[in-house]
């Protein structure tokens, strides 16, 4: 068994068509389809189902592709590691951002990084909590950032910044006359809200208790569109401090501060636990400290990089 041969089943798991995965590795069909058969008989296990349309694994070869996309991980953390050593700065690097910190934080890390590190190829993916963080424990990403707490036996949270919440309410909602909202006073009614965002194991909020709330849009995936729904049709929102410089002047003008308690989140880097890029991670660490005020930062991170 190579790695080569885990690299192939790897591609065509992806794209579950020989001629694409073949496309994709640069070598010709008749030669993934040979190396895939000789590792099938080396295992003595069927790993493609062949017979399905579209091509599919088999039970045991879903086990097997994915503990080989493991074994490529940690295998490209080898190389990694040595360039770490030499002290140079290259290399893709795949980070998932969780889809309430990307507007906020992606555009100014891609110019930080074009700037500073531009040996660097980041390749990012926006997605739900849980998604990043199955997509981490298979070892399809790299790196992750997002809320805490977040649940996973292989995974380390590295906690970067905390970032409180504030509301955001319609004109004709009786808490837009208060320049601040005791945060007990946000009922179930008339909230829009992300509850994997807002609504973290730890229940910071009244409404993240509700599992019934009327207008209470749980699946949505952008700050912006929750945003109009409630210029359309009242109510309020909840949205987190970093967004707030991204608003209009007319928009500001619905921010509310939340007290007593005043709801925050932390925001951390999530890694696997055999994660050994540490430059890696200390470079995109300075660039979300170029971003975020220095004043949220976890104090720790002021005067010390991360060790890992």
């Amino acid at each position: 068994m190579t790695l080569q041969q885990m690299e192939y089943i790897v591609a065509l798991d992806n794209y579950r068509h020989f001629v694409k995965a073949a496309e994709a590795c640069g070598i010709t069909q008749s030669t993934l389809s040979s190396m895939i058969q000789k590792l099938e008989l080396e295992l003595g296990v069927t790993i493609f189902d062949r017979k399905s349309h579209p091509l599919k694994p088999t039970e045991v070869g879903q086990e097997i592709i994915r503990q080989a996309k493991v074994v490529l991980y940690n295998a490209a953390q080898l190389q990694e590691l040595v360039v770490t050593k030499k002290g140079e700065a290259v290399g893709e690097l795949r980070l998932g951002v969780a889809s309430t910190i990307a507007p906020s934080i992606l555009p100014k890390l891609f110019k930080y990084l074009t700037a500073h590190h531009p040996g660097i190829h980041l390749v990012v993916e926006e997605a739900r909590v849980d998604d990043l963080a199955a997509k981490l424990e298979r070892a399809e990403l790299d790196i992750a950032l997002m809320a805490t707490p977040v649940v996973g036996e292989e995974l380390l949270e590295i906690p970067l910044y905390k970032e409180r919440f504030f509301a955001y309410v319609s004109p004709v909602e009786q808490l837009y006359h208060q320049q601040a909202i005791e945060t007990m006073q946000l009922t179930s009614e008339n909230v829009w809200v992300l509850r994997e965002s807002y609504c973290p194991r730890s229940g910071a909020l009244p409404f993240c208790q509700c599992n019934t709330c009327r207008n209470a849009v749980y699946e949505a995936g952008s700050i912006e569109t929750l945003l109009r729904v409630v210029d359309e049709n009242g109510g309020y929102s909840i949205i987190p401090e970093l967004h707030i410089p991204l608003l209009s002047q007319e928009q500001r003008k619905h921010i509310r501060p939340l007290q007593n308690p005043e709801p925050a989140r932390i925001v951390a880097f999530i890694i696997r636990q055999d994660f050994v890029r540490e430059r890696m991670i200390n470079i995109l660490l300075d660039g979300v400290k170029s971003i975020v005020p220095k004043s949220m930062i976890h104090p720790r991170l002021h005067k010390f990089p991360i060790k890992l």
